[in-house]
Protein backbone atom coordinates (compact mmCIF):
# COMPACT_ATOMS: atom_id res chain seq x y z
CA UNK A 1 0.00 0.00 0.00
CA UNK A 2 1.02 3.52 -0.75
CA UNK A 3 0.96 6.62 1.28
CA UNK A 4 1.42 10.11 0.79
CA UNK A 5 1.86 12.21 4.34
CA UNK A 6 2.20 15.52 3.97
CA UNK A 7 3.17 18.24 6.61
CA UNK A 8 4.49 21.73 7.51
CA UNK A 9 1.93 23.07 7.52
CA UNK A 10 0.60 26.16 9.90
CA UNK A 11 -0.45 29.82 10.73
CA UNK A 12 1.94 32.39 9.41
CA UNK A 13 1.93 36.77 9.13
CA UNK A 14 1.95 37.82 5.30
CA UNK A 15 5.65 37.59 4.20
CA UNK A 16 6.48 34.84 6.25
CA UNK A 17 7.98 31.44 4.91
CA UNK A 18 6.57 28.11 5.34
CA UNK A 19 8.32 24.42 3.90
CA UNK A 20 6.31 21.80 3.21
CA UNK A 21 6.93 18.32 2.95
CA UNK A 22 5.38 14.76 1.45
CA UNK A 23 7.11 11.54 1.99
CA UNK A 24 5.81 8.68 0.15
CA UNK A 25 5.99 5.59 1.55
CA UNK A 26 5.01 1.82 0.94
CA UNK A 27 5.63 -0.91 -1.57
CA UNK A 28 7.22 1.77 -4.32
CA UNK A 29 8.78 0.95 -7.35
CA UNK A 30 9.16 4.19 -8.81
CA UNK A 31 8.15 7.64 -8.58
CA UNK A 32 7.53 9.69 -11.91
CA UNK A 33 6.05 13.85 -11.61
CA UNK A 34 5.74 14.84 -7.87
CA UNK A 35 3.21 17.68 -7.59
CA UNK A 36 1.46 20.34 -5.56
CA UNK A 37 -1.98 21.11 -5.47
CA UNK A 38 -3.98 23.91 -3.40
CA UNK A 39 -7.91 24.62 -2.57
CA UNK A 40 -9.24 27.54 -1.26
CA UNK A 41 -12.70 27.25 0.28
CA UNK A 42 -15.02 28.29 -2.52
CA UNK A 43 -12.58 27.50 -5.44
CA UNK A 44 -11.95 24.54 -7.56
CA UNK A 45 -8.37 22.91 -6.32
CA UNK A 46 -5.40 24.15 -8.56
CA UNK A 47 -1.84 22.82 -9.85
CA UNK A 48 0.87 25.09 -8.34
CA UNK A 49 3.83 23.49 -8.73
CA UNK A 50 5.26 20.46 -10.39
CA UNK A 51 8.49 18.73 -10.73
CA UNK A 52 9.74 16.03 -12.56
CA UNK A 53 12.19 12.87 -11.82
CA UNK A 54 15.29 14.41 -12.90
CA UNK A 55 14.17 17.76 -11.07
CA UNK A 56 12.46 20.17 -13.83
CA UNK A 57 10.43 22.15 -12.36
CA UNK A 58 7.04 24.36 -13.33
CA UNK A 59 5.19 27.09 -11.46
CA UNK A 60 1.60 28.50 -11.18
CA UNK A 61 2.07 32.65 -12.64
CA UNK A 62 0.59 33.31 -9.01
CA UNK A 63 3.75 31.58 -6.85
CA UNK A 64 6.32 32.15 -9.36
CA UNK A 65 9.41 33.60 -7.86
CA UNK A 66 8.36 32.96 -4.47
CA UNK A 67 7.54 29.44 -3.94
CA UNK A 68 10.12 26.23 -4.85
CA UNK A 69 9.50 23.16 -5.01
CA UNK A 70 12.14 20.49 -4.64
CA UNK A 71 12.47 16.26 -4.07
CA UNK A 72 14.90 13.87 -2.42
CA UNK A 73 14.53 11.00 -4.79
CA UNK A 74 16.74 8.85 -1.92
CA UNK A 75 13.97 9.98 0.58
CA UNK A 76 10.87 9.84 -1.82
CA UNK A 77 10.14 13.40 -0.33
CA UNK A 78 8.99 16.31 -2.30
CA UNK A 79 9.56 19.60 -0.87
CA UNK A 80 7.57 23.15 -1.45
CA UNK A 81 9.59 26.30 0.01
CA UNK A 82 6.94 28.88 0.22
CA UNK A 83 8.30 32.78 0.75
CA UNK A 84 6.83 36.17 1.09
CA UNK A 85 3.36 34.46 1.23
CA UNK A 86 0.14 36.41 1.22
CA UNK A 87 -3.26 36.13 2.60
CA UNK A 88 -4.77 34.49 -1.18
CA UNK A 89 -2.00 31.40 -0.56
CA UNK A 90 -4.35 30.77 2.15
CA UNK A 91 -5.61 26.86 1.19
CA UNK A 92 -5.48 23.26 2.07
CA UNK A 93 -2.36 22.22 -0.03
CA UNK A 94 -2.25 18.50 -1.12
CA UNK A 95 0.88 16.26 -2.29
CA UNK A 96 0.59 14.53 -5.25
CA UNK A 97 2.13 11.99 -7.15
CA UNK A 98 2.82 9.51 -10.18
CA UNK A 99 3.79 5.94 -8.49
CA UNK A 100 4.28 2.99 -9.80
CA UNK A 101 3.63 -0.05 -6.44
CA UNK A 102 5.96 -2.60 -6.23
CA UNK A 103 4.53 -5.74 -8.56
CA UNK A 104 2.68 -3.94 -10.82
CA UNK A 105 3.29 -3.00 -13.88
CA UNK A 106 1.66 0.85 -14.72
CA UNK A 107 1.64 4.05 -12.70
CA UNK A 108 -1.46 5.34 -10.48
CA UNK A 109 -2.60 9.14 -8.79
CA UNK A 110 -1.79 9.49 -5.25
CA UNK A 111 -2.63 11.91 -2.96
CA UNK A 112 -1.90 12.92 0.72
CA UNK A 113 -4.58 13.78 2.67
CA UNK A 114 -3.86 17.93 2.52
CA UNK A 115 -2.04 20.48 5.45
CA UNK A 116 -3.87 24.19 5.86
CA UNK A 117 -1.64 27.04 5.12
CA UNK A 118 -3.58 29.94 6.78
CA UNK A 119 -1.58 33.67 5.88
CA UNK A 120 -2.92 36.43 8.09
CA UNK A 121 -2.06 39.45 10.16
Amino acid sequence: QVQLVESGGGLVQPGESLRLSCAASGSISSINDMRWYRQAPGKERELVAAITTGGRSDYADSVKGRFTISRDNAKNTVYLQMNSLKPEDTAVYYCNADIRARYFLSSNDYWGQGTQVTVSS
